[in-house]
């Protein structure tokens, strides 16, 4: 377990549902294209691409088009997720497929351009060891650029479980202040951050339950009940939803937060995992050294 998520959790239910994914995620996609929208005014020509949280390979195979001199890493924490991402992947358009944690990054300091992560962020127990994750393999002045779930997401079905009883069922997200703050403490530079709303609608609560459950965002805290909803417990829940019914239809609330920010230079001091800071710094920028010649 990882922070407030069962890391073991989010991957079993990523997993499973990799193969419906896509044909459920639209609202993912639509946020996935207007994130990257905002590539369109950057000046980038990246060397090194890495998606974290890439899922299915959409978004990847949008940068791939987009960046084709590009060398260009898919990462998910799911492997079936990978799986299905050969089906955007060619010969012609080629990219790595790796299978890790976005709190654990394989990959060598300063080795990315460009690091792109579309809907992962919520999904991480602890944001702030994964934004320090993200500044280690950015290279100095590498451009971060993501989207995440904010605090509005979902509240009318949070609303209604906390009608029936006290534990957590639904995700709990940063909102767009904390999100910055954490930018900050992490050391990047410039950060610019913006919000959508989007509200998609039900004929019934069982049916956002069941694509919430086709996309993989199934209850992961790791303060959850571990026991099974049983019928009237469930029963009590849908009944509170129903008032927000409108026009014979249920609403769902998503609150989605932008991030874009820059790598500080190199001589900028990084977090260690306890909090301290490590300062970096070229070697011929240090007073007095030398270097033996050869």
């Amino acid at each position: 377990m990882s922070g407030i998520f069962d890391t073991g959790h989010v991957r079993r239910a990523f997993g499973r549902a990799a193969a419906s994914y896509e044909a459920h995620a639209v609202l993912q996609d639509e946020v996935r294209r207007r994130l990257q929208e905002r590539l369109e005014d950057l000046a980038l020509t990246p060397k090194t691409i890495l998606d974290v949280g890439c899922g299915t390979a959409r978004g990847t195979a949008a940068l791939r088009k987009r960046y084709p001199g590009a060398r260009i890493i898919a990462l998910d924490l799911a492997m079936p997720m990978l799986r299905e991402a050969r089906r955007h992947r060619s010969w012609l358009r080629p990219f790595s497929r790796v299978c890790a944690d976005a709190e654990a990054l394989p990959l060598a300091e300063a080795s990315v351009d460009l690091l792109h992560s579309n809907l992962c962020l919520q999904w991480c127990g602890q944001p702030g060891t994964v934004l320090d994750e993200f500044r280690r393999v950015l290279r100095p002045q590498g451009t971060l650029l993501f989207s995440t779930f904010g605090p509005e997401t979902l509240h009318e079905l949070r609303q209604a479980f906390a009608e029936v009883d006290a534990m957590p069922h639904v995700s709990r997200f940063l909102d767009i202040h904390q999100i910055g703050d954490a930018l900050l403490a992490a050391g990047f530079r410039d950060p610019v951050l913006e919000r959508d709303t989007f509200t998609l609608t039900y004929a019934d609560v069982l049916a956002l339950m069941r694509e919430l459950r086709a996309i993989g965002a199934t209850n992961a805290d790791t303060e959850r009940s571990r026991s099974l909803t049983g019928k009237q417990h469930l029963q009590r829940v849908i009944a509170a939803y129903e008032r927000h019914r409108q026009q014979g239809r249920i609403p769902a609330s998503y609150e989605v937060v932008y991030a874009q920010a820059r790598a500080p230079d190199a001589s900028q001091p990084r977090r260690s995992a306890d909090g301290a800071a490590i300062a970096s710094f070229p070697v011929d920028r240090l007073r007095g050294s030398r270097r033996s010649k050869t």
